[in-house]
């Protein structure tokens, strides 16, 4: 058989064409095969393959990519490729007439979110046609909604005359792209009319044809055995673009008669249920990955993974599992969980030891049978890469009784030669680690489970991706060349938080990652869509650039953004500013500030904590000259004057003008927020103004361009990787260049009204909301709706007369018809989706919702140490049987235009 293949594509000199294909019907990780195309102009371009043997493979897929000096500089959207199938009976040649397929305009409608949960698509196979010839039309039509298809009618015999009910019926073959083979003898040669028309699959009645005039069409004349495939721009209706309602909760905060004094897996398909309930279409959740180092509260931290793959043995649903064999044991755990479940919040401990003795009990009693099953050897086979070094490392970290894996004798790093006797399971080896195995293999299995269910439901699970790791987690163990461990990444001071936010996470070694293809972020993200249709990614500016903290540090004042242009000494002069290192780059202490900073206590502070250098300028002493080393000379301290020198010594460290690069010691950043700081003040009017022009220079366009290259670098082909609707957390201190790159890859953003991005407004208008966005009224990370309400009565009053347009005093504490009013402009609001806390949709409700609203917090972003232990007050059993609370929720997304 002969394939020929032909695109229009402008080059410049020295570019040139290639066809990349794979055989079979899906390309998965196999590399392509790859031609080079032919031009007599520099457009037409054409690549012909003979003696291709269609037998032994009925489907092949393919894009085309741009090479210029022996590498590839652009290339189609290759998420969904040109498919072409060999289904014409007798066929002895195809030619393939394509258009170039960059990024659709509206590329969400190709998710699985979209086309698995949303429109429930379900794709065919194209009809074998014994047609003496073929010419075979393909078009995109992502606006149709589950259950509708597309008929092709014209002005033919073979297209109906233009009656619908006699038109050509066509077959989604691939996600949004249909097709239908025409006998090309009816109408070779001859002009025709057509147009695509959308019917309900129902009952086929035609409900919207295509908008513009009538396409035109002349095929070429057909040889016996020719099939002709055309590639046509994409059908166009009248359809509103869908906008859809979703809840927000932690699947630890979920609550259900069966639960174990934690949410879990089980629960979680409750809350599928209830969300379906109310008509809404999405459901998110925070990570759900381990996070356990120290088998304490401390571990409750759901952004600080251990690893990336595993799940959080503390979501196992133990209802669903076979029940404990001994009564007696049986009937403790049962009292233990009655006991555990009625707490007001999580003791993250006691559950984190119940479940784990309560696995291990069951592990007894059933590892045996279910580790020789062939469902946990498929699931071993398809994800040994991770859960054998995971394994590992859970066993060292019990049994060396830490996490700091430094600290293991000979263990210090993953060993890949242990693999093999690993992962026999005659070995002992395996043996010490096939509980860890049998415990993923569980977890694994019921939150893929769920994610089947929620499919069927129609429901959107949308995942969060944490945007760093544990630094003693197994992925830095396993694969440190990925991490940067002389760093800590963090977010840099704020409104909110006056000293930043240290993660203490490593930052990443992206020029390593970048070397191989951003294989660890593949792997990451493949194994995510496993479990869902939609992501977070959280923290989305780190992928711009991170806040990088020294080692040394324990808040994050004196970082600076990572990669970063640095300045340079002449350019800082440049400005107008004399560079004087010893005072701008080390920290500015002198009697004055000793004495503003310490008061009564300045005379022994210096004494004991500061050397003198000359004059009235002081150092830290070197045992003090770090956070860490201030905070490890007070770790015994307790009482609240030695707690306000300790504090105070940091704030001296962090007294300086600009920070050193932490790579480049010749080069410098100026101090995030230094204009608070002593150091600027002792500064003459005309410094200042330099430094303030340098500053805000530095801040606001000096790395724009270059920001936006390294985000280019990587986003691409994280958020290619698969099928998943990628969403970002774009908040904070926002470059320029981010919405650059999130309108170039169609990445939803995220927006709070009472976080407006127009600079100088105090609250956004939800009514000028991107479509492709998120919209939200408080996320884990910010007070409540109702919190909110009463921390400032001043901006309160504010929003309550002029962004809602309402007279009379604000009314505190916020009742029910006032969260329902809010609730209801964000559902109105253009955002494509709108998530609602379920302490928000709870508030609505005043007989239902908790009375203590301080209670519903779920994190506290400026306590590094906050205990994530936010549980629902309510079961899920109880949420789905309110009737009037479920129409309550129902009647606001559908009144909203998202039911």
């Amino acid at each position: 058989m002969k394939l020929k293949f032909n695109i229009e594509y402008n080059t410049v000199s020295g570019e040139e064409l290639m066809l990349n294909v794979f055989t079979g019907a899906n390309a998965g990780d196999c590399k392509p095969r790859v031609y080079r195309m032919s031009t007599g102009d520099g457009r037409h371009w054409s690549c012909t393959l003979e003696n291709f043997h269609s037998e032994s493979h009925p489907v092949i897929t393919y894009y085309y990519s741009v090479g210029s000096g022996g590498r590839v500089v652009r290339r189609e959207w290759i998420l969904y490729l040109h498919r072409l199938e060999f289904s014409v009976l007798g066929a002895a040649s195809y030619e393939m007439n394509d258009m170039w397929m960059d990024m659709p305009a509206a590329s969400w409608l190709y998710s699985s979110a979209f086309s698995a949960c949303v429109n429930h698509a379900r794709l065919q196979s194209v009809k074998p046609a014994s047609y003496g010839s073929v010419v075979r039309f393909v078009v995109h039509a992502p606006q149709l909604r589950e259950g509708e298809r597309l008929v092709i009618t014209g002005s033919h015999d073979a297209l109906g005359m233009w009656d619908v009910a006699k038109g050509v019926p066509m077959t989604e073959h691939n996600v949004n792209e249909w097709i239908a083979d025409l006998d090309a003898a009816m109408f070779s040669g001859k002009a025709l009319e057509f147009k695509f028309v959308a019917v309900n699959g129902a009952d086929g009645c035609a409900f919207m044809w295509e908008k513009g005039g009538n396409r035109m069409f002349r095929a070429c004349l057909c040889r016996p055995g020719e099939v002709r495939t055309y590639c046509l721009r994409n059908a166009d209706f009248d359809i509103a673009p869908r906008r859809l309602a979703g809840t927000l909760v932690p699947v630890f905060s979920l609550r259900s008669e069966k639960s174990f004094g934690v949410g879990d897996f089980g629960d979680l398909r409750k809350m599928v249920d209830w969300v379906a309930r109310t008509g809404q279409r999405v459901l998110q959740i925070l990570p759900v990955n381990d996070t356990t180092t120290t088998h304490t509260w401390r571990d409750s931290y759901p952004y600080s993974c251990i690893s990336v793959f595993a799940l959080h043995p503390q979501y196992v649903d133990l209802s669903r599992l076979p029940p404990v064999a001994d009564r007696k044991v049986r009937l403790q755990y049962e009292v233990l969980r009655e006991e555990l479940n009625a707490l007001p919040a999580i003791d993250y401990e006691r559950v984190g030891r119940a479940k784990f003795d309560y696995l291990r009990v069951l592990y007894r009693q059933e590892g045996g049978k279910v580790l020789s099953s062939a469902a946990f050897a498929a699931f071993f086979s398809e994800n040994d890469s991770w859960l054998v070094p995971y394994a590992r490392y859970c066993s060292l970290r019990d049994s060396y009784g830490t996490a700091e894996f430094r600290l293991w004798k000979e263990h210090n790093r993953w060993d890949e030669s242990e693999r093999k006797a690993l992962s026999d399971p005659q070995d002992d080896m395996f043996r010490s680690v096939a509980f860890y195995y049998y415990v993923q293999f569980i977890l694994y299995t019921q939150l893929r489970e769920v994610h089947d269910y929620a499919v069927l439901q129609g429901v959107v699970l949308k995942g969060d991706i944490p945007i760093g790791v544990n630094r003693n987690g197994c992925d830095v163990w396993q694969e440190p060349e990925y991490f940067n461990l002389d760093g800590q990444a963090g977010a840099p001071p704020d409104a909110f938080s006056e000293k930043g936010q240290n993660w203490e996470f490593p930052t990443y070694n992206w020029q390593r990652m970048l070397d191989d293809g951003c294989m660890w972020w593949i792997r990451r993200l493949r194994h995510m869509s496993v479990f869902f249709d939609a992501y977070r990614i959280d923290h989305v500016l780190g992928f711009f650039r991170i806040w990088e903290i020294p080692v040394g540090a324990v808040d994050a004042r004196i970082g600076h953004f990572s990669p970063a242009l640095g300045l340079t000494r002449e350019e800082i002069e440049a400005y107008g500013l004399h560079f004087r290192e010893q005072l701008f780059v080390e920290p500015f202490i002198t009697e004055n500030v000793v004495a503003e900073v310490f008061g009564e206590r300045a005379g022994k502070v210096a004494d004991t904590y500061l050397d003198h250098s000359h004059s009235d300028v002081y150092r830290l002493k070197p045992e003090y000259a770090t956070q860490r080393l201030i905070y490890a000379a007070f770790e015994d301290s307790r009482s609240a004057d030695d707690i306000s020198v300790r504090d105070g010594l940091c704030s001296l460290v962090s007294g300086v003008l600009f920070v050193r690069d932490h790579k480049d010691p010749q080069k410098f950043h100026p101090r995030i927020s230094a204009q608070f700081g002593y150091a600027y003040k002792a500064l003459g009017e005309a410094d200042r103004n330099a430094f303030n022009r340098l500053y805000d220079d530095y801040y606001y366009r000096r790395n724009n361009q270059f920001w936006y290259r390294e985000a280019m670098r990587k986003l691409p082909v994280i958020t290619q990787a698969t099928h998943m609707l990628a969403c970002a957390e774009d908040l904070g201190m926002v470059p320029e260049c981010v919405s650059w790159v999130m309108d170039e890859l169609r990445i939803l953003s995220l927006e709070l009204q009472t976080m407006p991005k127009q600079w100088g407004d105090r609250f956004a208008d939800i009514n000028r909301f991107p479509y492709r966005s998120v919209c939200t009224i408080s996320t884990h990370d910010t007070p409540t709706m109702r919190q909110w309400w009463d921390e400032d009565r001043e901006r309160a009053r504010y929003y309550y007369n002029v962004t809602l347009g309402m007279h009379g005093e604000a009314p505190h504490p916020m009742p029910g018809w006032l969260a329902r009013e809010i609730i209801a402009r964000h559902l109105a609001c253009p955002s494509m989706i709108c998530v609602i806390a379920i302490q928000d949709w709870m508030a609505v409700d005043e007989r239902l919702r908790r009375r203590d609203a301080d209670a519903e917090r779920v994190n506290v972003p400026a306590d590094s140490h906050h205990y994530w232990r936010y549980r629902m007050h309510v079961n899920i059993d109880d949420l789905l049987t309110d009737i009037s609370f479920c129409r309550n929720v129902k009647d606001m997304v559908v009144g909203g235009g998202r039911g």
